[in-house]
């Protein structure tokens, strides 16, 4: 449903003749900002052991992917329209096997900046699985990506994130 021109104004990149541009962030303090994010790959049982074994013929699908995530996370800029540039201090990526099937990976990125950090954030995990999926398709068509969510954020004017332990939504 379109937002009534009136309204307009109240979205952060949107101006009051509904034109989006980018928000001007410079007279924000300079904060730590760390945001963390996830995805889920869910995957079958055979291609589950392939990956942790390192024996797919594409290669070690986690280091291609954690590499993934970082270029992601240093990229937000050119691939998300109004997301500023941000001197990215640091982007970790973790792997955690939930079962035998499901993967979840966490990316945190963290800056010194006038605004945050959870698009870069969010952008890592979104390609670590994207790349999970590229490198595994041929042995699993059935691999999904599921949860991809913020799931906490620091630093800034509006204060700490953290998501619920069970909600998909805030």
């Amino acid at each position: 449903m379109p937002v009534p021109f009136e309204d307009l104004g109240r979205l952060s990149h949107i101006d009051s003749r509904g034109n989006a541009h980018m928000v001007d962030v410079g007279d924000k303090a300079i904060t730590r900002r760390r945001a963390t994010a996830q995805a889920v790959c869910v995957m079958n049982a055979e291609t589950a052991a392939a990956v942790r074994n390192n024996s797919l013929r594409k290669g070690d699908v986690l280091q291609v992917a954690r590499l993934a995530a970082i270029s992601a996370a240093k990229r937000t800029d050119e691939l998300i329209p109004l997301c500023h540039t941000l001197p990215l201090e640091s982007v970790d990526v973790q792997f955690e096997w939930l079962d035998e099937h499901r993967l979840q990976l966490r990316v945190t990125a963290s800056a010194t900046a006038r605004t945050g950090v959870e698009m870069e954030a969010m952008l890592g995990a979104s390609l670590a699985a994207l790349t999970i999926y590229d490198m595994c398709k041929s042995s699993d068509r059935q691999l999904t990506i599921e949860q991809v969510q913020l799931l906490s954020k620091s630093g800034g004017v509006r204060g700490d994130f953290t998501r619920e332990a069970d909600s998909k939504t805030p």
